[in-house]
C-alpha cells in the first residue's frame, strides 16, 4: 500500500498519540468544510495551526441550509466533488501535522431528509470513506453522531458492533468510535466497551451553565467505571457546549469553555472540542461558524467571546 501519510494517530492506555508521542488533542468544530471554497480552508487550516490546535472535527454526511454537501449518498456511494474535497482536506491535515474526526450521521439534526437508513447504506458509507482515506493515518471514523437519540438518527450498539467489526476487517489500525448525547451510563458504557468495542469513548455532555463545573468529576467517575467493566480507553469530548445553541437560556462566555477544557484535562481526558455552530436566536441564523462556509470561511465566523477563548489559549502555547 502506498504511504502517503507523515502524521499517525494513535492511542496508548488513556492517551492519543501522534507520531508516537502522548498528545492532548485540542480541537475546533469544521463541520461544513467540505462545502468551503478551496482558498478558505487553506486559511483556515493555517490559523488553526497558529492558534495551537492539532486537530479538527468535518462531517462526512452535512446538510444544513440547503446546502448538502455529504460525500456519500443516501446509500452511502461516493457523492462528488465532496468525497474528493475530504481527501483533499484530509491531506492538507495531514500535512500540517493535523488530526481530522471524520463523522458519519442517518441524518445530521439541522437539515435535510433522513439518509443511510439501512445498515447496510451506514456500513457502505464506512466502506467508501475508508477506500478513498485508507492510505492516511491521521483521521480516526465516528461511525454514528449522537446515535443513541432516539429519532432519525438512531443506531442500535448491535449495528455500530457491525460497522466497527467491518472498519476492523479493512482496516486494524483504523480508530472508531460511537458519539453519545449526553452524559453515558454505566451500562451504556459496558455496551461501548465490550460490545461494540469503541477505541475511544465520546461523550457530548449536556449544555448547562453547570455543565463545565461537573466535566472534571464526570471523566473520572468515566475511568472509575471502566475499570469495574474490566476495559480502560480514552474519554474524548468532541462535541461540547457551543455559543449559539439555546442562548435564551444560557450563553456561554470565554471563562466557560477555558474552565470546562481545564476540568477535562484534570479528569484525565484525551481530548476537548471548541465546539461552534449556527446563532439559534437570528432570523438567518448567522454568524452559522462552522454550520455554513460557503460565504465566509470559520475565523471569520467566530464572535468576540469565541476569539478570546482563542487567544488566550495561544497564550498558553506561547
Amino acid at each position: 500500500m502506498e504511504r502517503t501519510t507523515k502524521t499517525e494517530l494513535g492511542v496508548r492506555k488513556t492517551n492519543f498519540t501522534v507520531n508516537g508521542e502522548s498528545v492532548f488533542l485540542l480541537g475546533i468544530s469544521f463541520y461544513g468544510a467540505l462545502g468551503e471554497p478551496e482558498c478558505f480552508v487553506t486559511e483556515d487550516l493555517d490559523d488553526m495551526k497558529r492558534y495551537g490546535f492539532n486537530w479538527f472535527r468535518v462531517w462526512a454526511t452535512w446538510a444544513a441550509f440547503e446546502n448538502d454537501v455529504s460525500c456519500v449518498d443516501g446509500q452511502g456511494n461516493p457523492r462528488e466533488p465532496y468525497l474528493g474535497k475530504l481527501k483533499q482536506l484530509v491531506k492538507e491535515a495531514n500535512d500540517r501535522g493535523l488530526i481530522v474526526d471524520v463523522t458519519i450521521s442517518r441524518w445530521n439534526g439541522a437539515a435535510g431528509s433522513p439518509r443511510l437508513k439501512s445498515i447496510e447504506a451506514l456500513s457502505r458509507a464506512a466502506s467508501t470513506i475508508l477506500e478513498a482515506l485508507k492510505t492516511y493515518r491521521n483521521w480516526y471514523l465516528d461511525t454514528a453522531n449522537e446515535h443513541n437519540i432516539t429519532d432519525h438518527r438512531y443506531v442500535s450498539f448491535k449495528e455500530l458492533k457491525e460497522i466497527r467489526e467491518l472498519v476492523k476487517g479493512l482496516d486494524p489500525r483504523r480508530l472508531v468510535t460511537s458519539s453519545h448525547a449526553g452524559d453515558v451510563r454505566e451500562e451504556e458504557l459496558r455496551q461501548y466497551l465490550l460490545t461494540v468495542r469503541v477505541d475511544f469513548v465520546a461523550p457530548h455532555r449536556p449544555r448547562r451553565a453547570s455543565t463545565a463545573d461537573e466535566t472534571q468529576g464526570k471523566t473520572i467517575q468515566y475511568f472509575n467505571q471502566m475499570r469495574t467493566i474490566g476495559r480502560v480507553v480514552p474519554v474524548h469530548y468532541q462535541e461540547p457546549f457551543r455559543r449559539g445553541f439555546n442562548p435564551e437560556r444560557w450563553e456561554p462566555k470565554a471563562e466557560d469553555f477555558l474552565h470546562d477544557l481545564e476540568e477535562a484535562r484534570q479528569g484525565g481526558a484525551a481530548g476537548w472540542c471548541m465546539h461552534n455552530g449556527d446563532q439559534r436566536d437570528k432570523p438567518d441564523r448567522k454568524p452559522r461558524r462552522s454550520f455554513d462556509l460557503r460565504e465566509k470561511r470559520l475565523f471569520c465566523q467566530l464572535d468576540n467571546e469565541e476569539m478570546e477563548v482563542i487567544d488566550l489559549l495561544s497564550a498558553v502555547k506561547e
